[in-house]
């Protein structure tokens, strides 16, 4: 049996409104980082609350939320953090949503449905660029 790979306490944001599709990722991303903090929110707003009451290393979103969209929320937490992480997860392959998260600074831009080893490798990157720009 191979050993658990140890991998440095972070913390991560997921907004994203399907509740059953949230609940999966919490489960899966907890199992295979295991000191992982996470916090949840099912819109832009509740999203953008909970970045400036835990400032968490990395936020998943998805694009298309209620009471305030993904581009939009990641904006707002752009001028609260220079240095936020994003990793966009979304069902919407067009270019002018990719180009407006480049805009933001996005560190990963996932198409859904997702593939759980491509999520994992993804988030395991972008939270150590997270913390290397945080000093």
């Amino acid at each position: 049996m191979a050993p658990l790979q140890s991998f440095p306490s972070f913390s991560l944001l997921i907004v994203e409104d399907d509740q059953a599709a949230c609940d999966i990722l919490v489960r899966m991303v907890g199992l295979e980082f295991p000191g992982c903090t996470i916090y949840t929110a099912d819109n832009g707003l509740k999203g953008l609350e909970l970045f400036k009451l835990h400032t968490p290393d990395v936020v998943i979103t998805d694009v298309n939320l209620p009471v305030m969209d993904g581009i939009e929320m990641a904006r707002e937490i752009r001028l609260i953090n220079a240095y936020a992480t994003y990793i966009v997860l979304t069902a919407y392959n067009e270019k002018t949503i990719f180009d407006k998260f480049q805009q933001i600074g996005v560190c990963a831009y996932l198409l859904k449905p997702i593939s759980f080893n491509e999520l994992f490798e993804v988030i395991a990157k972008c939270s150590v660029e997270s913390k290397l720009q945080r000093g």
